[in-house]
């Protein structure tokens, strides 16, 4: 249909991590009458989001990289990719894609938008350098949390242009390349799918040996470092000295898989502690799970605890980047410092202890991410600067 506007996305993987799993629950509610959405990645092996994204209609494409540096080799095709298709906006995700996208916006003269999920202070050296050396060539600059953009503005080393939400009038974007604008999106869940569903919950519980009335204690993580799943582990042997009769869920997979693995038999709660492996659909894990827990050490803004909290799980979580802005406490869930994350384990068995005020977190939970972290709304606020920024 003409007149539809043609956005990119740029991604390393579609595998399922938070900023993937993002782009096929934010398609669903785009607007497809005015928008057309193409999807390109670079890790072939990394592709659990690709079936749901063609499900909608939507092209994907993966130009094939086994590392980094054959990700720079595929800019040329890219960009001609992006002028056979006539892309209009190119929205890149995660460092080593935004400098790629960065570089096939000045290839091509496509408008550039970047979605920062992290915060820079946790980069190793050549992703930080890379990212900030070419920072100035985008457009625009969308930070997931106002954590994630104090973050940005402490390094990035530039003067930034401001944006607020509705946008009025245009301003003019390509006067002055050296200061894109910088605005935060936050990250949004869909909250009429992620609902809390009794009998999948049952379902997963019979599946995985667990009493129907046994309370649980999960998280959906990719298994690396900043998510300190050792850490977890720990916390749960804890919980268990107390709450004998809990059981623990711990969804995904990721290059730590074995370490966490033998870090499960040696603290001997093989039988209490369920490793399900990665899963697509993680809804019916949530329903599941009385409590959500998190000990990661950084974060951005973390979709599966909005989605976790969407299926009324109340949570115990550091207070790790994004987290903070997210769960109120006392409200929604309670936290503790990063570096004191052993009082997880004092949260985790006064909620088992206390049903009452579990029950009062779990609502809450729910009602925090309807009222402010709607993926309607995210969605409309990138539609909105799509149309701002294209040519």
């Amino acid at each position: 249909m003409a007149g539809k506007t043609k956005v990119l996305h740029l991604i390393k993987s579609l595998g399922r991590g938070g900023a993937e799993m993002l782009l096929p629950e934010t398609l669903k509610v785009h607007d497809r009458e005015l928008f057309e959405f193409h999807f390109a990645y670079f890790l072939p092996w990394k592709d659990q989001m690709v079936a749901a994204i063609e499900a909608m209609g939507a092209k994907v494409v993966c130009f094939k990289a086994t590392n980094n540096l054959q990700m720079f080799q595929r800019v040329g095709e890219i960009s001609r990719y992006v002028q056979e298709h006539k892309i209009e906006v190119i929205h890149s995700h995660l460092p080593w894609a935004g400098v790629i996208g960065r570089l096939v916006g000045r290839k091509t003269g496509v408008p550039v938008v970047y979605t920062e999920h992290n915060k820079w202070e946790r980069y190793n050296k050549i992703t930080y350098w890379l990212n900030k050396l070419s920072f100035s060539w985008q457009d625009a600059a969308v930070a997931v949390s106002d954590d994630v953009q104090q973050s940005i503005r402490k390094n990035a080393g530039l003067k930034f242009r401001e944006l607020e939400f509705p946008v009025v009038e245009k301003l003019g974007i390509n006067g002055n390349t050296q200061k894109p604008y910088l605005l935060n999106i936050l990250n949004g869940v869909n909250t009429a799918h992620f609902v809390r569903e009794e009998q999948a919950g049952v379902q997963i519980r019979q599946k995985l040996g667990i009493p129907a009335n046994a309370p649980v204690i999960g998280t959906v993580s990719v298994f690396r470092f900043q998510k300190r799943l050792d850490i977890w582990m720990e916390i749960a042997a804890e919980v268990l000295k107390k709450v004998p009769e809990a059981h623990f869920i711990i969804v995904g997979d990721g290059p730590l898989k074995e370490d966490l693995l033998a870090k499960r038999k040696s603290l001997s709660i093989k039988e209490r502690l369920h490793m399900p492996g990665l899963k697509t659909d993680v809804k019916p894990y949530f329903s599941a799970m009385d409590i959500y827990m998190m000990s990661s050490i950084f974060e951005g803004l973390p979709i599966a605890l909005l989605e976790a909290m969407s299926c009324s799980c109340a949570v115990i979580s550091t207070k790790a980047g994004g987290v903070e802005e997210v769960v109120e406490e006392g409200k929604s869930g309670l936290l503790c410092e990063v570096d004191d994350y052993m009082k997880l384990a004092d949260y985790g068995i006064q909620l088992l202890q206390n049903t009452e005020q579990l029950i009062t977190l779990a609502d809450g939970a729910r009602v925090r991410v309807q009222a402010d972290f709607s993926i309607i709304k995210m969605a409309k606020q990138l539609e909105e600067l799509y149309l701002y920024l294209k040519k």
